[in-house]
């Protein structure tokens, strides 16, 4: 039988769980919803994007005056991990949360998933300041918020309970995290549809053969997304590089506005597909065929809009990277064009944030989990031919 010390703390963590889930789940239901009507919003009124380069200074200007290490958005959440002493401000969350909508309000080319960890991490982290933690303990903490940000805002609490503890690198993993992780991440997701928010559904219906050749075309396919993975954080590292070298940093998004104003006007609406979330785009690359540079032109934009400075995540722009070559590849491999676009949804994302179990679960989760053998050996794959580079440049390996 349990003794009374850890009757105390099984009830300490369940408390705490529960009230950090529907916290978290409650904001995420806030930013989903809010996050769909900015974007009807600037597709209904196309003059928006005229703002970028205005936005693009006061997002700028915002983090530089008053972001202090809020600035440092996700990495900020892992060195935390590692340095317990580190504090996670929570304005964090509100500045995170509104420049983000700014951002796709006026098109930027940017997900969510960053704004999503980023508000959990802060919010969960502040319980830091009402009671004293030990250093598991305090890592525990932006595990939950990291878990519970990311199942709110993508309707999948088992990848979000993995992803949080795979996240950050560690010689022994900490997988006692697991357990809250799961808690608060399911919290979360129930609380956000408590508030008739709903996820995304994407429509994966394929008959599938087990055959050994077909495994092999597989493990190809995964092995072409783990490039595409490699190609996006090349052009994230190469557009960051760029920036950098403007020395005052509120400049930088407004730079970055503007060009992107620029290439926007001087090719109509050729570029409108690359704006935003662009989930039109995904759900189409499992039923329709993609002209194929659309996934390179993502790439471009995406990195290009948040290395200057603008909001979001890189997430659901992976998705859409993934879900349109995959769509292409089935000009080369001989399978149905809709279990690719499936396999890189997931795959493409693994290979940039060197999740690779997590990623399977995701796609399990949301396609069903007769598919998990190809999406195990695609995100796999796409994981090993990804090289060193990773949207979570600062990963921490802790001791």
């Amino acid at each position: 039988m349990l003794d009374q010390i850890d009757l105390k703390l099984l009830l300490k963590w369940t408390v705490l769980c529960l009230i950090t889930g529907i916290c978290i789940g409650s904001i995420g239901a806030f930013f989903l919803t809010s996050l769909n009507f900015v974007t009807a919003l600037r597709i209904q009124n196309a003059y928006l994007i005229y703002g970028l380069p205005i936005v693009g200074g006061i997002i700028g200007y915002g983090y530089y005056k008053f972001g202090g290490s809020a600035s440092k958005g996700n990495h900020l959440l892992l060195e935390s991990i590692s340095d317990t002493k580190i504090r996670i401000p929570l304005r964090m969350s509100g500045m995170i949360l509104l420049s983000t909508l700014l951002t796709h309000l006026v098109g930027g080319s940017a997900g969510r998933e960053g704004t999503a960890v980023q508000i959990g991490g802060s919010i969960a982290a502040q319980w830091n300041r009402w009671k004293k933690f030990t250093i598991i303990e305090q890592q525990w903490l932006i595990y939950l918020g990291i878990a519970g940000g990311f199942s709110a805002v993508f309707g999948t609490p088992l990848a979000a309970t993995v992803f949080a503890v795979e996240l950050v690198k560690h010689k022994k993993q900490n997988y006692s995290a697991l357990l809250p992780c799961l808690l608060t991440a399911y919290v979360s997701y129930f609380t956000c549809i408590a508030w008739n928010v709903h996820h995304t559904q994407y429509v994966l219906h394929e008959t599938l053969s087990f055959q050994i050749k077909d495994l092999i075309w597989t493990a190809i396919a995964g092995c072409l997304f783990g490039g595409a993975s490699y190609l996006f954080c090349s052009f994230n590292k190469f557009w960051r590089y760029f920036f950098e070298k403007i020395p005052y940093p509120p400049a930088r998004p407004i730079l970055g506005g503007t060009l992107l104003l620029l290439v926007l006007l001087l090719t109509s609406k050729q570029s409108l597909t690359y704006l935003g979330l662009g989930i039109p785009t995904i759900q189409a690359a499992f039923l329709t065929a993609q002209s194929p540079e659309t996934f390179f032109l993502k790439i471009v934009f995406t990195t290009f809009t948040l290395s200057a400075g603008f909001k979001g995540g890189e997430v659901t722009p992976l998705f859409f990277i993934g879900a349109t070559l995959g769509n292409v590849l089935v000009c080369f491999l001989p399978l149905p064009s809709a279990l690719l676009a499936g396999v890189g949804f997931v795959a493409v994302f693994a290979g940039a944030s060197k999740t690779p179990i997590a990623c399977t679960l995701m796609g399990m989760e949301l396609f069903g989990l007769k598919y998990g053998v190809h999406l195990g050996i695609g995100c796999t794959l796409a994981y090993l031919c990804s090289g060193k580079l990773g949207i979570y440049t600062n990963e921490i390996r802790t001791k």
